[in-house]
């Protein structure tokens, strides 16, 4: 008999994943190439080969038995180094290995935080739409999950900001860019959170998630928020800047200016260990210590994006134009969003509900995919489009 607190998570196990694995078992049916997987969004550019050839090097290096050893908790020092190096002169910042904490990807990286700083019954604010996750991590360290909605635009409702925090609110968690509705926080809406958030009583933290930083479009810019707010952690991964998101690898960047900066250093440390991932894994760590500055050709991300959303508005569908990450939010033209999805799928499209993402009426497209089976798909969608009206 499995846990109690396990059931739920059993029996509401993520839409995504089953998306995905419903694409597996239709491709079995009608072939891979006849199927319009927009569900996982798993990279789709090339690995950097520099990348791959650093991995080759340092296999063949003759510190492979040091490679391979133990090392601190938080991560190997050099690459701590590095990374805080990069981003040093990235943001101007003034950061040494003692900033940062090497992790097993931003999922890593957000418990050890939680870890860190919930007492239970703390509350963490979560800004509407959210990655599901979220909700369980939080869980996991008995806080209170409490969302933040949005306006029409996804931008954060800051009056509702406001009425959220309560003598209890420990953190707010800032997925920038957004999963999934690629809305990308501008500085002035962030510096109008941190006011918010200063104006409380106690200390409020932000946690910063940034996987998908550097997927941007348009211009725009992520704002390291470190320097404008100093109790912040920023949980990074690599996954999709270099398209390794199997590799979990990733870190927790922290200004020494956070307050309690040495119990706070010590207590991720610990956390990396007694959550049971232990720390980072340490070829992989060696990798980013020579690559930190390194991405994947990223600009297809560009050119998805402008032909599915140039594609799917052209025939009548309404959705928001990505500012960041890649995925596409798309509105449901019926009021149940789960209908939609069920009858694209009688057209192999498969796409994710909003409401796993706590906005119902929308749908999300992962479009870090091939780009001809995006303009392939476009024919099917065309046939979506005729069936509800929408030319």
């Amino acid at each position: 008999m499995i846990a109690k607190n396990m059931e739920n998570l059993v029996e509401n196990n993520s839409t995504i994943r089953e998306m995905f694995e419903e694409g597996k078992r239709l491709a079995s049916i009608y072939g891979k190439d006849n199927i319009y997987d927009f569900s996982l969004g798993n990279p789709s550019v090339k690995v950097p080969n520099e990348f791959n050839e650093t991995i080759k090097e340092m296999v063949d290096s003759k510190d492979i038995d040091i490679i391979h050893g133990y090392m601190s908790n938080s991560g190997f020092e050099d690459v701590r180094k590095s990374i805080a190096n990069s981003i040093n002169n990235r943001f101007n910042m003034d950061f040494d290995e003692n900033n940062i904490i090497m992790t097993s990807g931003a999922a890593g990286g957000l418990n050890i935080v939680l870890k860190t700083i919930l007492n239970p019954d703390d509350e963490v604010l979560v800004l509407v739409p959210y990655f599901m996750e979220y909700r369980n991590y939080i869980k996991n360290y008995n806080g209170k999950f409490v969302e933040v909605n949005c306006k029409e635009n996804f931008e954060p409702n800051l009056e509702d900001l406001k009425s959220k925090i309560t003598d209890k609110t420990k953190a707010i968690i800032i997925n920038n860019p957004n999963n999934p509705s690629g809305v990308v926080y501008l500085e002035d809406t962030l510096k109008e959170i941190i006011n918010i958030i200063e104006e409380a009583q106690n200390t409020i933290y932000i946690i910063s998630d940034e996987p998908y930083r550097e997927i941007v479009y348009d211009g725009n810019i992520v704002q390291y928020i470190p320097k404008l707010y100093k109790n912040t952690f920023v949980v990074y991964s690599y996954s999709k800047s270099l398209s390794i998101p199997g590799e979990r690898i990733g870190y927790v960047a922290f200004s020494k200016e956070i307050e309690d900066y040495e119990r706070t250093y010590s207590s991720l440390t610990i956390a990396n260990r007694i959550l049971g991932f232990v720390n980072a894994n340490s070829l992989l760590q060696k990798v980013i210590g020579k690559c930190a500055d390194l991405t994947a050709d990223l600009e297809e991300y560009t050119k998805n994006r402008d032909l599915l959303f140039n594609g799917l508005t052209s025939l009548g569908f309404n959705a928001f134009k990505p500012q960041g990450a890649f995925y596409l939010f798309l509105k449901s033209p019926v009021l149940d969003e789960k209908e939609f999805v069920k009858k694209a799928k009688e057209y192999n499209i498969l796409m994710v509900p909003g409401s796993s993402f706590a906005y119902p009426g929308y749908v999300r497209l992962a479009f870090c995919v091939d780009s001809k089976m995006i303009e392939k798909s476009l024919n099917e969608f065309k046939k979506l489009a005729d069936f509800y009206n929408l030319l």
